[in-house]
């Protein structure tokens, strides 16, 4: 395996960005989704597979090379993989249109200069084709053997490629299935159970909106396609971007963005931009509450600015007095303020109006983080009271899966004052205006793609749909919060003792008590067969649920039991009957491996750590993988590679 391949980054329990104070990036959502796709491709088809199919494409390139020297047509690039880039001075344009009609596709990178690549899809009719086009006459035949590699021999692989035995176990499609169904088996995903991660809404990503991702029209479209050949695509593209605009009340939208801490670069850039067009150029201070997520301060720093954290009041909202002392201070240097509504603590801040009031007050701008929209679609616009500019998780709120990391799409929204300076892009005048910041990601609409899952949703759910998805996933999570309040204290409430779409299960009291800690709970859970919920974020030593509106009231009765009867298993640790240092919880979670095993020493039976509730013994989810120590395996990482050995030499 290359070495490249064997470094990760080693935070298992919880992201990087969540730690507010180190947060240094702003990528947080990973493709995960995408890199899966593209390790299995890699294990179907192993290290000869691909050689081939990097052969293929190369001897394509090198015989068009050839052909296209032998014609007198210029080949800029002395060296090549499979791409070229050929030079027609003045001619490059009818030379692409030459090609499109004979169904190839090439990049007119300006007048003079054209590129043209070739993959494991394509043929000896597409090099053909392509020299038609450039008016070549040659010989495929007799180049076949003639024409010379494009790669130096330098730069030629000779170290082993791919050498897990992974890669080359499965050449059946029976026995790729098999594997992929003991990965997929040891998964605790929404096939099995609720995922009440608060703060990313994990809600139902039905089969009907998914669907048209695979279809040839989208799945095979490319990004930097000629614009006449995608106006379906671009209609569902404006269709998309009009009904976000009617949902937020914001004048217009960008699609670009690939993750929403990419749209909050865009957003905080866009405001930057604004501000420069006024001759405020001093304007460079954010200010962001405390409770903030954080991607907010690292984004800010990635678009030029400094940040200055606003207080929260006790009950988690942005404090009012502190925000005018910050506003004071900063004066003429304010950029804009970055607050969450719903709060990142689950509560609706009643005074959001006079929030935006007072930084607009004084010169700056209000960018409202729009990963809690799940509580607003339909009930309450953004852009209508007071907010200048969002970004949309549409991995959250619009049904994009958001499972492992992505994949993900974070439109930035805007009053029309920042429209001109949303992202646009230098290979596609359709994707942006002319005076935006420049791109935010590769491709002209990001990851168009994954685009037509949202649009099903909003399409399928419609203004009523929407509005009731919203009220259910308030309602849920204050069913929750009024089911567990008896047993975990729920540490934030509203003026009206509610909470949002989410609630804060606070298990600090519960630690000092018994000893038990956030994480003991959270591992428990998968011994009863549920995802934990969000943990120590934002508060250290909580646990925030979400459960959103996919679920129904089985489910949720589910969860709930699950946990009330937990809180049981801690009473019995704080009563003495169970040990503080080996009990179901701080051993949790229990592997087949470990509840079968011949010598059983724990004060509980084994009944209790693999069926702690009657309904698992009909369908259990086993963890496979017991307690972990996390901090210990970021310091002391175990390749799963082949040993070191197999490298020497």
């Amino acid at each position: 395996m290359p070495r490249a391949a064997r470094l990760r980054l080693a935070l298992q329990t919880r992201e990087q960005h969540i730690r507010r104070e180190k947060a240094t990036s702003n990528v947080c959502t990973a493709q995960v989704l995408l890199g899966v796709m593209a390790g299995m491709y890699a294990v179907w088809h192993g290290a000869d597979g691909l050689r081939r199919i990097a052969e293929r494409a190369h001897r394509l390139a090198s015989v068009a090379a050839a052909g296209f020297g032998d014609a007198g047509v210029e080949v800029c690039n002395d060296t090549w993989f499979d791409t070229l880039r050929a030079r027609v001075p003045g001619g490059a344009r009818a030379v692409a249109a030459a090609a499109a009609d004979r169904g190839y596709n090439l990049l007119v990178v300006d007048d003079d200069h054209l590129g043209i690549s070739f993959d494991e899809t394509h043929g000896p009719e597409a090099v053909e084709a392509v020299w038609s086009a450039f008016g070549v006459t040659a010989s495929l035949d007799a180049l076949e053997t003639t024409a010379p590699s494009g790669i130096p021999e330098a730069l030629e692989r000779t170290e082993p490629l791919l050498e897990h035995a992974v890669f080359s176990r499965y050449r059946t499609e029976h026995e790729m299935l098999r594997y992929l169904r003991r990965l997929a088996d040891r998964d605790l995903a929404l096939d099995r159970t609720m995922i009440p991660l608060g703060s990313c809404t994990m809600k139902l990503n039905a089969t009907t909106e998914m669907e048209p991702v695979t279809w040839n029209e989208v799945a095979n479209l490319h990004p930097f396609a000629p614009v006449d050949q995608v106006q379906g695509s671009l209609r569902m593209i404006r269709e998309l971007e009009t009904a976000l605009c009617a949902i937020t009340g914001y004048d217009a939208v960008s699609l670009q963005p690939n993750a929403g801490s990419q749209g909050e670069l865009a957003g905080l850039l866009a405001i930057r931009a604004y501000h420069r067009q006024k001759g405020d150029h001093d304007r460079t201070v954010c200010l962001i509450p405390s409770s903030a997520h954080g991607t907010n301060a690292a984004s800010a720093v990635m678009a030029g600015m400094s940040v200055t954290v606003v207080a929260c009041d006790r009950d988690g909202n942005v404090d009012l007095d502190d925000l005018r002392r910050q506003v004071d201070a900063t004066g003429e240097r304010l950029a804009a303020l970055m607050v969450t509504y719903p709060s990142t603590h689950g509560v609706f801040e009643e005074e959001i109006r006079d929030i935006c009031e007072i930084v607009h007050a004084g010169g700056g701008q209000v960018y409202l983080d729009g990963a809690n929209l799940n509580a607003l679609v339909g009930l309450a616009k953004p852009g209508e009271f007071g907010a200048d500019v969002s970004h949309l998780n549409l991995h959250k709120t619009f049904c994009i899966p958001h499972g492992g990391g992505g994949p993900g799409v974070g439109p930035v929204a805007v009053r029309a004052h920042l429209a001109p300076h949303l992202p646009n892009h230098p290979l596609s005048g359709e994707a942006g205006p002319a005076s935006g910041v420049g791109p935010i990601s590769a491709a002209p609409w990001g990851s168009a793609g994954i685009l037509p899952i949202s649009w099903v949703y909003i399409a399928l759910m419609g203004a009523d749909g929407l509005r009731m998805a919203t009220k259910l996933a308030i309602l849920t999570a204050n069913y929750v919060a009024a089911r567990l309040g008896p047993h975990y204290p729920v540490l934030y409430a509203g003026a009206k003792g509610r909470v949002a779409h989410e609630c804060i299960l606070d298990l600090r009291p519960i630690k000092d008590a018994s000893g038990v800690t956030v994480d003991d709970v959270a591992k428990r859970l998968m011994d009863y067969g549920f995802h934990a919920p969000t943990m120590s974020f934002p508060v250290a030593g909580t646990l925030m649920v979400e459960p959103t509106e996919s679920e129904s009231l089985a489910e949720l009765d589910r969860f709930c039991e699950a946990m009330i009867a937990i809180r049981g298993e801690i009473e019995r640790v704080e009563s003495g009957e169970w040990p503080a240092d080996d009990n179901p919880l701080c051993n949790a979670p229990h592997t087949a491996e470990d509840v079968t095993a011949d010598g059983w020493s724990h004060p509980y039976p084994r009944e209790v750590a693999a069926f702690p509730v009657r309904e698992l013994r009909n369908a259990k989810y086993w963890p496979p993988v017991g307690r972990i120590d996390a901090a210990h395996g970021d310091r002391n990482l175990v390749c799963a590679c082949p040993p070191v050995e197999a490298f020497a030499g």
